[in-house]
């Protein structure tokens, strides 16, 4: 009776879920799509049909895509991810009527907590000249994109920038007497640079760690005169803990918003892959259901899903680095179960007015199977052509 009650509470908010829906993104960061097919890997639908990369997300229910920028990764990773790259992966996302989030990490490889390595070409900059490159270099790549008629909805301004991004002028160093000095002025040159090309775009500062408590940085930021529109986090639930990260990360999310009352993304997420990815499935089901009632959570990115077969960068071998173990698509190159709660826009294979169409009150999982309503485990499901969240 419990889980029927449950039902019907979600049935009666139904019209402000789907409102709410309306403005939260569903999508995935597939900045490796175009170095994957030029070694000859293809994507492929769930009837195993080739399709291209942007289509199929568009397919699969996403409505976004988030692609980061290297600044002249040609010096040693190769041509993947800078100007004319990203150019390309956003033309053919407009195409295929996905919103785009672009991701400056403003260096020439990953920028993390653990690595924001200043560009080759910025390194005798003086910190003038590092602003004005910050400036340089944002405007070029957006200017690009508004030449092909692509206008990014959102636009990061360094990557997981929890100590701050082009070191050392923008480390965040806490025994200095003005330690978010450096840090502030450069994420700020980004800021202006993006509001000069995109006035409308939202600027998102984006850290690490979601299911930690996360104010204090922002707090500081904004007392240091730091400027951003969203706020962006990574989350990435551990095996053993995902519920606990889940839950955490929810309410880290509602406390942003509250406090900062700017919307907050996960920009990046994912699960460790396997033969079937149910367990992926289950752990991101969960998490949707937590987040889309959250008034003030803007949607949520997965990290990579396309990378199956254990494929892995060329430069990776000179790091001896091991391949990405988090991709959602099937050793055979299909979207795996862990992306279905990504449908949003209606569920994954199948024809969502042709499943109802006979029994308008039978109820559905997000891969179309028929389940009982009165055994209703959390997660999202389908019911008379509209979508039921179950908590």
């Amino acid at each position: 009776m419990k889980r029927i009650n449950t039902l019907l509470l979600f049935f009666a908010s139904l019209m402000s879920l789907t409102s709410s829906a309306q403005d939260f993104a569903s999508g995935a960061d597939v900045s490796w799509c175009t170095e994957m097919e030029a070694s000859g890997k293809y994507f492929y639908n769930s009837s195993g049909q080739q399709t291209e990369m942007m289509a199929l997300l568009a397919q699969l229910g996403m409505t976004a895509v988030r692609l980061r920028v290297w600044v002249n990764p040609e010096t040693a990773y190769g041509p993947w991810c800078d100007k004319a790259d990203v150019v390309a992966k956003a033309k053919r996302a407009k195409n295929a009527g996905l919103d785009v989030m672009i991701d400056f990490h403003y260096s020439d490889f990953f920028a993390d907590p653990g690595r924001q390595t200043k560009p080759n070409a910025w390194k005798t900059y003086t910190f003038d000249q590092l602003k004005q490159a910050v400036n340089d270099h944002t405007v070029d790549v957006l200017q690009a994109l508004k030449d092909e008629g692509v206008t990014p909805k959102w636009v990061q301004v360094g990557n997981e920038t929890r100590v701050g991004m082009i070191w050392n002028d923008g480390k965040i160093v806490w025994n200095n007497s003005q330690p978010w000095a450096g840090y502030v002025a450069l994420s700020n040159a980004g800021y202006d640079a993006v509001k000069s090309v995109f006035p409308s775009a939202l600027v998102i500062v984006h850290l690490d760690r979601a299911p930690e408590s996360n104010s204090w940085f922002f707090q500081q930021f904004k007392d240091n005169g730091g400027k951003f529109d969203a706020i962006g986090l990574s989350h990435y639930p551990e095996t053993s803990t995902w519920q606990a990260n889940n839950i955490s990360t929810a309410s880290n999310i509602r406390s942003l918003h509250n406090t900062f009352q700017v919307p907050v993304i996960l920009v990046e997420t994912g699960y460790y892959w396997n033969s079937d990815n149910t367990e992926a499935e289950e752990v991101m089901t969960d998490l949707f259901s937590r987040t889309m009632t959250i008034s003030g959570c803007g949607g949520i990115f997965y990290w990579e899903p396309e990378v199956y077969n254990w494929w892995k960068p060329t430069y990776y071998q000179n790091l001896g680095w091991n391949a990405y173990n988090k991709g959602a698509f099937n050793a055979n190159g299909r979207p795996s179960a862990a992306l279905n709660p990504f449908n949003i826009g209606g569920p994954s294979g199948i024809n969502s007015a042709e499943v109802v169409s006979d029994k308008p009150d039978q109820t559905y999982d997000l891969m179309g199977r028929k389940v009982d309503a009165t055994q209703l485990k959390r997660g999202i499901y389908i019911r008379g052509n509209k979508k039921v969240l179950v908590k």
